[in-house]
Parts: C-alpha cells; structure tokens; sequence
C-alpha cells in the first residue's frame, strides 16, 4: 500500500502539469473551455478510480499466489507419498528378487538333468507350432498348441494339452474332409467353395489344385493343373477314383509346371534362327515325304512288272529299261550289250535318288543351325551381363533360353531328318538292286538266245557248205 501512495503523488504532480500546459493554450483559443477546478475535479475522479483498480489488481495477486503456495505444498505431499511408496516397491522388488535368485538356484541344483528336457519340449512345441501356420491338417480346425514362454517350466496342463493336440492332428492326417471355405480364383473373386483336404498332403477344389495355405489369407488356386490331375480329382471327389496325384513339397512342383513354359513359348524362346531352323525342317520332312510315297508307288509298279514281263509298261524304271534293252539291235558282243544296260540302270538312278541329297543337306545344316543360335544367346548373356552385371537372373534368362533352345531345335530337326534319309536310301538301293537282278537275268537270256543262234548259223553254213 506504500509503494501505492508513493507511486500516485509523482503521477498526480506529472498529470497535473500536464492538463495546465494543456488547457493554457486551450483556454487562449476558445473562451468556452471548462475551468480550473472542473479538470482538478475531473483528475481527483480519474485518480481515484484509477487507484481502485490497481488495489483490485494487487488483491488478486495476492489471492493467486496463496493458490500458488497452496498447490506447491500439496505436489510436495504428494512427491513425499510417491517417494515413500517408491521406496516401498523397491523394498518388495529386491525381496522378490532375492526370493527369485533362491528359487532359481534351488531349480539348478535339484533340476539340472530336467531343464535341458523343458528347453528340448519348448523348442519342439515352437517348431511345431511354426509348421502348422501353414499346414494343411490346420485347415478349418481350431486345434491350438500351448505357448510356453522362455523361462517357464511347462505343467502338467500344457503337457497333456500339447499330446491331445497332437493326437487330433495324427487323426486328422490319416482322413480326408470336404469343406466348405472362401477360395480365391485365378481371376481374383474369392467364393464359398467346396474343399476337399486330403490328411496334410494337399487340398482341391472343383478339379483345381489349391496352394499351400497361408496364415490370415484364403485359400487360392493353383495358377496350373495338368488336365490328367484336373479329371483324377473330380472322379475323387465325386467318390468315383481311387487315385490321384500328390505334392510333398507344398506346393513348389505346382510352381515349377505353372512357370514351365509351353510348346509354343518353348519355340518363341528360339527366336528367328528357331524358326529357320523348323522351317528347313518341315521343308526336308516334306522332301522326305514325298519320296518316301514316291518310292513306294515306284516299287509297287516295279513288283507288279516282274510278274508280267510280256507287257513292258512305262510307269516303272523296270519296265522302261527292258523295254529299250529290247529296242537293240539282236546281235551284238556281250561287253556291248553289258555296257548298254548299266547305262539304262544308271539312267534310272537319279529318279529313285531324288531328294535324298537335299534331305542330307538339312539334317547336316540344322545342328550348325541350334549351334548359331547357341553363340548368338550366350553372346546376347554375356552383354546383358556387361551391362547389367550378373545379380539379376531373368536379365539372362532370354540369352540363356535361346542358346539351349535353338541347339534343342536342331537337334530335332536333324534326328528324324536323319533317319529319313537312311530310310530313304535303303529303300532306293533295295529298288536298285531289284534292277540289277532282273536286268541281270534279262541280259543273261539275252545272250544265251545270241549265243544258240550263232549255233543254229553255223551249223546251217556248215551243212550248205
């Protein structure tokens, strides 16, 4: 309050001051103004209640830093309480401790051939439980398996309950089940199927080999079911087969057929030397072909010919080459007559041999063929490799797919076209040496007939004579 008054004097003196110098030149400029004692009342008012409000001021300040004193004493009483209590906690805790360290030490020295037992069966309960996240003796089952934590010993409860849920899934292995669970298909859209899970091995659905469950997913489709394993398991589930096929590997030879390329992407892989190389060997299996019809049609006429050598037709290389044998003059020397007839035979040779040259060619081009396409790959991998370095696998896969595919090609190709051309060839030299012989034997009646008739002139100008 003090402080106050001292305060009001020097500020009532300065505001004093202050209005005289103010209303001077006021009251010499306008004759209206108020008067003297109207201001000093007017000041006296404005002081007062000014004061008023400083006093209000100051009596919540005080208020506020009694509230003040008041809260810092009870957060002080309640810090002591905490303390105490702290101190209290710690006390019990080093208790427990202490009670923990003896039990533990009593544990080891009376347990010590039973904990390594206890480590052993919480490992294994772990594990199992692990597998069967995603196994398929899980599937619409509610079996759960006890959860032992790290330092705990398990109870009779656990133990008893950990063989009874391994009995059930023993039982659940041996038998199989139709379900009904959501499934998700190939295009995405999950529906209420019907399942059929065969003890832990594998599970269908509809002809569609399902994939290994996982953990809070659905069930999927497997993305390939060969036709023969889609037939087999609608005959099982309509309770009609005996038999069907099995994956052991939880789904991993599902993957590897549904990433197994087909026929025609196995061809694409090959690339342009691929196709030239299938496109020489549909034009050597047609050369192959059509000699191959062509010497049976040949070799039925030529048959047919040695049973009717009165009617020589022209039709057949038999026919033709006896026809001009007999076209020769009648006496001639037998070297000349021998002469005569290979060149008819060789003249019939082209004909039976045709094509088997060409035939020859490609089943010699096709593996040089695979053999390009082999060095172009490995090339195109190596520069994949320089560019990209070697971390990336399917950055290598189109070389690596071309050079063992275009060699497989080739080799295709050259096999069967090889066999074509040995069929061939034995088949025109087996018409070949029908020729000779019957050309043979002509020429050897030929000459037996030359021979009686300069006999028969002989004797005849023996006996004119």
């Amino acid at each position: 309050m003090k402080v106050v008054k001292h305060m009001i004097g020097p500020m009532a003196g300065a505001a004093l001051a202050l209005m005289i110098g103010v209303s001077l030149p006021a009251a010499a400029a306008q004759q209206s103004a108020p008067s003297l004692d109207d201001i000093v009342q007017n000041y006296q008012q404005d002081s007062a209640e000014a004061r008023q409000r400083d006093m209000s001021r100051l009596e919540n300040l005080l208020d506020d830093r009694g509230q003040l004193e008041q809260a810092v004493a009870e957060a002080e009483a309640r810090q002591q309480q905490a303390q105490a209590r702290r101190d209290s906690l710690d006390s019990t805790r080093q208790r427990q401790e202490a009670a923990i360290a003896e039990i533990n030490e009593r544990r080891n020295a009376e347990g010590d051939d039973l904990q390594p037992m206890f480590d052993h069966l919480r490992r294994e309960i772990d594990d199992t439980r692990d597998s069967l996240h995603n196994s398929w003796l899980m599937l619409g089952s509610d079996i759960t398996l006890p959860a032992l934590e790290e330092d705990s010993i398990a109870s009779t409860d656990d133990l008893e309950q950990y063989a009874q849920s391994m009995s059930q899934l023993i039982a659940r292995s041996a038998r199989g089940e139709h379900l009904q669970l959501p499934v998700a298909g190939q295009n995405g859209n999950i529906t209420e199927r019907d399942v059929v899970r065969l003890g832990g091995m594998s599970a269908f659905s509809e002809g569609d080999l399902l994939r290994a469950p996982v953990e809070d997913r659905p069930l999927a489709v497997a993305a390939h079911t060969p036709s023969g394993v889609s037939s087999e398991l609608e005959a099982l589930a309509r309770g009609e087969g005996d038999t069907m096929a099995l994956d052991p590997t939880d789904g991993e030879v599902l993957e590897a057929l549904a990433q197994q390329p087909s026929l025609i992407e196995r061809i694409q892989q090959g690339g342009v030397i691929g196709y030239i190389t299938l496109a020489l060997g549909a034009v050597g299996l047609l050369i192959a072909l059509a000699q191959f019809f062509w010497l049976a049609l040949v070799s039925a006429r030529t048959r047919r010919q040695t049973q009717r050598f009165e009617d020589l037709r022209d039709d057949n290389p038999l026919g033709r080459v006896l026809k001009r044998f007999g076209q020769q003059q009648r006496y001639h020397e037998p070297e000349v007559l021998e002469a005569r007839m290979d060149e008819m035979l060789l003249a019939e040779q082209p004909g039976l041999e045709r094509g088997q040259a060409a035939v020859k060619v490609i089943a010699a081009i096709a593996p040089l063929m695979g053999l390009l396409g082999t060095v172009t790959g490995m090339i195109g991998t190596f520069q994949a490799i320089t560019v990209f370095g070697s971390g990336d696998p399917k950055m290598m896969a189109g070389g690596i797919s071309q050079a063992l595919v275009t060699t497989v090609l080739g080799l295709v190709v050259a096999i069967p076209l090889l066999f074509a051309n040995t069929a061939l060839n034995s088949r025109s030299r087996s018409l070949m040496n029908l020729l000779e012989r019957q050309a043979s034997a002509h020429l050897a009646d030929r000459l037996d007939e030359q021979q009686s008739g300069l006999e028969t002139d002989t004797r005849l100008h023996g006996s004119a004579s």
